[in-house]
């Protein structure tokens, strides 16, 4: 080998990243991110994991005691306030979720052309959602109160054989406008998602399906819904994550009553272990909560991919 042919290889070297540069670098980037969530998710979830396996009720200790194995996760599922927080949990996640992806598919349809007041409409679609939860909750607890809630107002003038409905003070209604609170901020948002998947199918598509002579109805039942098939299970994945850990809206709307008729799996955690201060049945309780959301999140990014896969 030459002189000049051994310098180009060594300057080649020299430029060649070395192997700690191309795994280390991007994991150095990252550090600050990591150490992030490690401070914030992790580490409580692992004190919370430690905790559920121990006897520890603030109003009596203020350090964990003795070591009771699985006696917390026992009582969970042998404690009936649980069972209904997960009924509850369970009632306003399918009924949220239904609301939701339905209404913000048949807003989608509608709203799926073009011109200048459906452009409109799409960017005033995203204020819903970025309206705070807490804020949602007090607003729309103050709408339903009846004493002075412009809802409450409206509906008793509208509909007069609902003058006898407390919103707010029977089980079935409580947790029907906590249900109503969660649709109006998200329904917008997934109409927003299916937008964009309608706007990926080929005109040539509908085009050739009214060449066809199909009318409205079975353009979206035989090309539309087929194809935006995929994207409505992750959005109902999607979905049901954020309503199986509703929390704000329930703190905010009725603290979980009348009775426990709107206790959720989240507030039910909560009143555990700042209301009665049981931190491990209150630890335990929460582990559940994590694995079936870790179950739904799992599922959720198992779509994902097979959609990239595609």
């Amino acid at each position: 080998m030459s002189t000049t042919t051994a310098a180009r290889a060594g300057a080649t070297d020299r430029r060649r990243p070395s192997a700690w540069r191309r795994v280390g670098v991007p994991y150095a980037h990252l550090a600050p991110a990591l150490i992030a969530v490690a401070l914030t998710t992790i580490y409580p979830l692992g004190v919370a994991l430690s905790n559920s396996f121990r006897h520890w009720r603030v109003n009596e200790t203020r350090t964990p005691q003795e070591f009771v194995g699985l006696q917390q996760y026992e009582k969970a599922f042998t404690d009936s306030n649980f069972h209904n927080a997960v009924w509850v949990t369970l009632i306003f996640t399918v009924i949220s979720v239904v609301l939701s992806v339905g209404l913000g598919l048949a807003m989608a349809l509608v709203l799926n052309r073009v011109n200048w007041l459906s452009g409109l409409t799409k960017a005033l679609l995203i204020l819903p959602f970025a309206v705070a939860p807490a804020l949602k909750g007090y607003s729309w607890r103050f709408m339903f109160s009846p004493d002075y809630g412009v809802y409450d107002k409206m509906l008793k003038t509208l509909l007069p054989f609902t003058d006898s409905i407390n919103w707010l003070g029977e089980p079935f209604w409580a947790l029907m406008v906590i249900v109503l609170s969660e649709v109006w901020g998200w329904a917008p948002l997934i109409a927003l998602m299916f937008l964009g998947g309608l706007g990926s199918i080929s005109p040539e598509i509908r085009d050739a399906a009214r060449v066809d002579g199909t009318n409205a109805w079975q353009e979206f039942w035989k090309i539309s819904f087929p194809l935006l098939r995929p994207l409505i299970l992750i959005v109902v994945f999607l979905k049901a994550v954020f309503s199986v850990k509703i929390f704000d809206q329930v703190v905010t709307i009725t603290s979980g009553g009348p009775g426990r008729a709107t206790e959720s799996l989240n507030f039910f955690v909560y009143s555990q272990g700042f209301t009665f201060l049981d931190i491990g049945y209150a630890s335990a309780v929460s582990w559940i909560l994590v694995v079936i959301l870790g179950a739904l999140a799992a599922g959720y990014l198992w779509l994902m991919g097979r959609q990239e896969s595609k």
